[in-house]
């Protein structure tokens, strides 16, 4: 079973970094939109997530609150990337956003440890 969950973070982390990439690589250009790498990384960082808690409530005690930030985060990522898939141009405000969520949570990932017992 930690192999199965070592594999799933693994896609998961992948997606992440599908995502950002799909995202930084427009970082200078004067139009922007949701590109495949986008559509790919969110989907798969999203669908990776539902599968790791899966096998983390059945090996032990995931954290819920940091799996609930993070599920409705990517939950508003994942959606926004679908809906202005077909653009051909998406507003700098929601690329900006876009950005700032996937950041976001990647640092609730990074940086929301588990509570240690004392």
């Amino acid at each position: 079973m930690d192999l199965l969950r070592l594999v799933l973070l693994f896609i998961h982390v992948l997606g992440f970094a599908a995502l950002l990439g799909g995202l930084l690589v427009q970082l200078s250009a004067s139009e922007r939109s949701v590109n495949s790498l986008m559509r790919d990384g969110a989907g798969t960082a999203f669908l990776a997530g539902l599968l790791l808690v899966g096998v983390l409530e059945s090996v032990g005690d995931p954290d819920h609150a940091k799996i609930g930030v993070k599920f409705a985060i990517g939950l508003v990522i994942l959606v926004l990337v679908m809906a202005n898939l077909r653009k051909p141009r998406i507003p700098d405000g929601l690329y900006y956003g876009l950005l700032a969520l996937t950041v976001v949570n990647i640092a609730v990932a990074v940086f929301w440890s588990p509570a240690h017992a004392a």
